[in-house]
C-alpha cells in the first residue's frame, strides 16, 4: 500500500502507484441542480513490476472508473498517479505514460472500429507515436503482433465485424500491444466470451506477460477468474477500497465483511464440500453512489456494523503482513 502521509514518495519497487485517486461526475439533479456522483473516493494502491493487480466487485462499484481514471481517459478530480517513479502531470509525461500504458476494453464489439481493417486498427498505435519508420517496417510490426496473439496474418485486410468474439478481442489485445506497453489495463476482457474462449484469453495474457514482462491491472466482477490470473487482489464497493491481499491469502482468510461475502458465493466443484459451505446473502440494496452513508460505506448492509461505523469512514490499515483492510471491527 502507498503511504498516507504527505508529501508522496514515489517507491522504485512500484511500476505504477495510485495516491488518493478521486472521480467525481457532476449530475444533474434538476432545474440548475448538480449533485457529486463519487465514483472512486479516496482510493490508494501500488502495482509492482510484473505484478497482476486483480481488482474486483460489483457492478458499479467503481472498477473500471480507476481504470480509466489512471490512464486519465477521465481526468481525476483529485489524487496523484505516479509511473516509473514520474508523477503523470504534464502533457509531456502524458504523452509518455500513454505510450507506455495501454487498455484492453470490455466489449469486442465496441471498441473497435467497424471501418478499418484489422492492419489498421492493430497499427493505430503506431501511427499515432510515429513507431515505425516505414510501411515495410509497419506491416512487419502488425504481423507479428497478429501472431502473437494467435491470428491469421492473411486476414490483416478484413474488418472486425467479420470475425468472432474472441478473434475480436485478440485484436484488441494486438492493438494494445503495438506501442510496446510495459503497463496494461484489462478492463473485464473475458466478461463477454464464452466460458471455453475465457480460458483461452486468459492463458494467452499469462504467456504475454511472461514473454513481454508485462504488468497488469486486470478488472473484473469474477473472482474466480481474478484468483486465477492475479499476485494480489483488491476488492472494491461503492467507490472505495475494502480489502487488499496477496490471491491465496484474500481468498482463503478474508477479513473484511463483504470480501467474505463475495467467497462465500464462489461455487465449489465438489457437492459435498457445496452442501457444507454457508452462503452469506447481504440485507438490503446497494446505496446510491449520489447519497452515500455516513463513515463505512458497507455499513448498511453489515452485520457487524456499530456506531463508530456512521461516525468515520475506517482508514485502510495493515491487519496482517501484506494484508491491508477498511474496517472497524475486524
Amino acid at each position: 500500500m502507498s503511504e498516507t502521509a504527505s508529501p508522496f514518495t514515489p517507491n522504485p519497487e512500484y511500476l505504477v502507484q495510485v495516491n488518493h485517486l478521486k472521480q467525481y461526475f457532476p449530475i444533474s439533479t434538476g432545474f440548475l441542480k448538480t449533485t457529486m456522483l463519487k465514483a472512486v473516493d479516496d482510493v490508494s494502491f501500488d502495482i509492482r513490476r510484473g505484478e497482476t493487480l486483480g481488482l474486483v466487485g460489483e457492478s458499479g462499484c467503481g472498477k473500471t472508473t480507476v481504470g480509466r481514471s489512471m490512464l486519465q481517459l477521465y481526468k481525476p478530480t483529485a489524487g496523484e498517479i505516479w509511473f516509473d517513479g514520474k508523477k503523470i502531470d504534464s502533457k509531456e509525461s502524458l504523452r509518455e505514460f500513454r505510450r507506455r500504458a495501454q487498455m484492453v476494453f470490455q466489449d469486442p464489439y465496441s471498441s473497435l472500429n467497424p471501418r478499418m481493417t484489422v492492419a489498421d486498427i492493430v497499427a493505430e498505435p503506431i501511427d499515432v507515436h510515429k513507431l515505425c519508420a516505414g510501411k515495410k517496417e509497419r506491416e512487419e510490426r502488425v504481423r507479428h503482433l497478429m501472431k502473437l496473439v494467435g491470428l491469421n496474418t492473411e486476414h490483416a485486410t478484413r474488418y472486425a465485424h467479420e470475425f468472432s468474439g474472441g478473434q475480436r478481442q485478440r485484436i484488441g489485445i494486438a492493438r494494445a500491444l503495438a506501442s510496446k506497453p510495459e503497463f496494461i489495463v484489462c478492463d473485464e476482457p473475458v466478461s463477454a466470451l464464452d466460458v471455453s474462449i475465457q480460458a483461452q484469453v486468459i492463458n494467452m495474457l499469462e504467456d504475454l506477460q511472461r514473454q513481454l514482462g508485462l504488468t497488469y491491472l486486470f478488472i473484473a466482477h469474477d473472482i474466480s477468474v481474478v484468483k486465477h490470473i492475479s499476485n494480489r487482489i483488491a476488492v472494491m464497493y461503492l467507490g472505495h477500497m475494502m480489502e487488499l491481499a496477496s490471491a491465496n491469502e484474500l481468498t482463503r482468510h478474508p477479513l473484511h465483511p463483504y470480501t467474505i461475502s463475495l467467497m462465500s458465493a464462489v461455487p465449489v466443484p465438489d457437492p459435498q464440500e457445496s452442501r457444507k459451505q454457508k452462503r452469506i446473502v447481504l440485507e438490503g440494496d446497494v446505496p446510491s453512489p449520489l447519497k452515500t452513508p455516513s463513515g463505512c460505506p458497507f455499513r448498511t448492509r453489515c452485520s457487524r456494523a456499530t456506531k463508530a461505523c456512521a461516525e468515520s469512514c475506517p482508514a485502510m490499515r495493515e491487519a496482517a503482513p501484506g494484508h491491508f483492510v477498511a474496517c472497524h471491527n475486524v
